[in-house]
């Protein structure tokens, strides 16, 4: 019969192998993803606060976009707000303001039908501007009116429908809504994620805006929700849709302004810089109204690690080759207490 042999590695160097491997896992494995874990984003800042007081006097430019700008106001309970009206265009506006809190109009409304509400409801003002002319607004509150807000909309047909409308918002004596935003010369928002929740809408939403850079900017939000914007076609979406506010942030490092507006339902609406170049670098954030943010992405592991983990490394491999072959020439690592090996 012929004599058939398995070929087995030699005993040393059968024994030193699972050292050698043992070696080369630390090495190449364990510092690498202790060096990536080193590096995990930290979560998306939110905030949760309080709207910020403004003054009762405040101006209101009207445009043929049609829009008011701004279109959130804000004002101090059992005071009167003095509206200055600018018509800036080359037909008539009006500025009607709600007598109902809390209720946002649809602006699937045809102008009978808004009419028709003011007819019944009533109004806390109705001032009708003539182009390239100036009116004022006065408008009493009272302290039972505090945390409320109202819509004040432009009565001439389709100006409404058109995106002609806004809110006088109430400082409200209990939380409210209150974030912080810091803008920097990489052209970034940090963070680039902003979320707020409240219990009613429209909700009153104040941004305090950082400038932690020397280059100025602006923030300004969308008052399209779930629409995602461009630097190719947030120009022209402005120009038929204005924003919810438009706050320039000056130039030098620690110069703040605040974003004052009002969100009409829940969404994400994008927020970005619109001075030229700036969002096509990529400044741009998401502000997630009533809809929690996902949560944050864990990149993933690179090739490229610190000098520490490939010297590191080197040392944890080098040590590993240090033990096999000790083990090799030793025979056993460590040795078999009393006895040796093989059979009798």
């Amino acid at each position: 019969m012929a004599d058939v042999r398995t070929r087995h590695l030699p005993p040393p160097l059968r024994r030193a192998l699972p050292w050698l491997l043992a070696g080369l896992l630390v090495a190449t494995v364990g510092l690498p993803v202790a060096s990536a874990l080193s590096y995990l984003p930290s979560p998306a800042a939110v905030g949760y606060g309080h709207p910020e007081s403004a003054n009762t006097s405040v101006t209101v430019n009207m445009t043929d976009r049609p829009a008011f700008s701004p279109r959130s106001l804000s004002a101090n309970p059992d005071s009167t707000l003095s509206v200055e009206l600018v018509n800036q265009g080359n037909y008539t506006h009006t500025f009607t303001l709600s007598n109902v809190s809390r209720v946002v109009l649809s602006p699937s409304l045809s102008p009978s039908e808004l009419d028709s509400f003011f007819e019944e409801n009533g109004s806390l003002a109705n001032v009708s501007v003539a182009p390239g002319t100036t009116a004022w607004a006065n408008v009493s509150f009272n302290a039972s009116v505090s945390g409320d807000t109202f819509e004040f909309v432009s009565v001439v047909p389709y100006q409404f429908q058109a995106g002609m409308w806004g809110f006088v918002n109430l400082t409200a004596t209990g939380p409210g809504v209150e974030l912080m935003e810091n803008t920097t010369d990489s052209y970034s928002f940090v963070p680039a994620v902003l979320a707020a929740n409240g219990t009613h809408y429209p909700l009153v939403v104040d941004v305090l805006v950082t400038n932690q850079g020397s280059l100025s900017h602006t923030f300004t939000v969308s008052p399209l929700s779930n629409y995602s914007l461009s630097p190719a076609n947030f120009t022209s979406t402005f120009t038929t849709n204005a924003p919810l506010v438009n706050q320039p942030i000056g130039s030098g490092v620690g110069v703040t302004a605040w974003a004052n507006f009002s969100v009409r339902a829940p969404g994400v609406y994008q927020y970005v810089c619109t001075i030229p170049g700036h969002f096509a670098n990529g400044m741009t954030g998401l502000l997630y109204v009533g809809i929690p943010p996902p949560p944050p992405t864990i990149p993933p592991s690179t090739a490229i690690v610190d000098t520490w983990v490939l010297f590191g490394s080197l040392g944890l491999l080098s040590v590993g080759i240090l033990v096999a072959v000790i083990a090799a020439y030793s025979g056993r690592f460590p040795s078999k207490p009393g006895g040796h090996e093989g059979h009798p």
